[in-house]
Order: C-alpha cells, then sequence, then structure tokens
C-alpha cells in the first residue's frame, strides 16, 4: 500500500523517534509498504517519520545511483543494496567531508549541496531483528546518513547554512501549505492549512 509521505512543517519530522523491538505490530507489513512507497515517489531512502510514525526505522535502496552514468561509484554494489535499518545508531563518522546534492521526498523541489563524511559504522536490527554492525562509504553512507538524521528528528536543510535557509523560507513555507507539485501522495500539516 502506498502511503502518504509527510511535508516539511509536521512536528513528527523534528523529533527524535523512539526505538521498537521486534513485536512492533504490523512490521513486516510496514516495511513492504515502506517499500512500495520510496519506490512510487523514486525515492532511495525512507524513514518512519516521513509517514508520520515517529519509530526509529528507515529503509534505503540505492539502485536508482546504478543508473546515474556519472557515478564513479561500483554500480554493481549501488544496484544491489537494498536494506532494512531498525534502532540504528552511527557508531563513527571517518574521512573528509564531501558535499552532494541532496533532496528529500518530504521536501520536494529542493536540493542543496551537504557536507557528509564519507565513511560510516553503523549498528542496527535488520527486519529479522538480527543485530547487524558494518561499514559503509560513498553514496551508500550518505543515504544512510540522511535517513538516521530523519530517525533523530533532523532534515537535510537543518545542515545549510543560515544564509542559504533564509534564501529557501519561501518555498518551505510553501511546501508545509501544500503549494508544490509533487507527483506521489503527500500529507500537509494541518496547522498551515
Amino acid at each position: 500500500m502506498i502511503l502518504p509521505i509527510v511535508a516539511y512543517g509536521d512536528p513528527v519530522l523534528k523529533r527524535e523517534a523512539d526505538e521498537i523491538d521486534e513485536n512492533y505490530e504490523g512490521l513486516n507489513a510496514l516495511i513492504e509498504n515502506m517499500f512500495e512507497t520510496m519506490e512510487n515517489a523514486q525515492g532511495v531512502g525512507l524513514a518512519a517519520p516521513q509517514i508520520g510514525l515517529g519509530i526509529r526505522l528507515f529503509i534505503v535502496d540505492t539502485s536508482p545511483f546504478a543508473e546515474d552514468e556519472d557515478s564513479d561509484e561500483d554500480t554493481e554494489k549501488l544496484k544491489e543494496f537494498r536494506k532494512v535499518f531498525i534502532n540504528p545508531i552511527i557508531l563513527e563518522e571517518a574521512g573528509t567531508k564531501w558535499n552532494f546534492n541532496e533532496g528529500c521526498l518530504s521536501i520536494p523541489n529542493i536540493r542543496e549541496d551537504v557536507a557528509r563524511k564519507p565513511q560510516i559504522v553503523i549498528e542496527y536490527y535488520d527486519e529479522n531483528f538480527e543485530l547487524k554492525e558494518e561499514t559503509y562509504d560513498g553514496l551508500i553512507a550518505r543515504v544512510i546518513q540522511h535517513e538516521y538524521d530523519h530517525v533523530d528528528g533532523v532534515l537535510f536543510t537543518d545542515r545549510l547554512s543560515p544564509i542559504r535557509k533564509k534564501f529557501l523560507k519561501k518555498k518551505l513555507d510553501n511546501i508545509s501549505k501544500g503549494i508544490v507539485n509533487v507527483d506521489y501522495k503527500m500529507k500537509f500539516p494541518k496547522s498551515r492549512r
């Protein structure tokens, strides 16, 4: 089932999400719905807060990056990377920060350069609630960091300079009011309508 994606301005996007356990009701269906929702919106990641749930869960599928001819990443690795992250903790970020033009399904039609470190070590539970500790780099690490921010209540726009935020203020306000063209289902904050 395709779920509506929560738009910028909804308080759920600014709250730190809660951990869940293996008994979380409907977890498998939720994960399936999240993948369907993300694919419908042509995203590469989706966090539970983006569908209105304040839980520490996100999904990543970097296969769309494998089709980008400009990428110098290992296309096979990108094509095959599809994972579920439950109760993640980034244990380490390493390397020299690099800029990449990021976007977000909750903040449509806005893309900005965001600086992040290129390598991470992350601990998380997979969809079978098996504990994992893995190292990622490049675009995969970046997508994970972006989605991880969501479960911490951080948006990519929070990582921009004050002058860039000021420049984007009207566009962000319009998104929160539902004044935006998107080709996927969105849910806008009630208080702003």
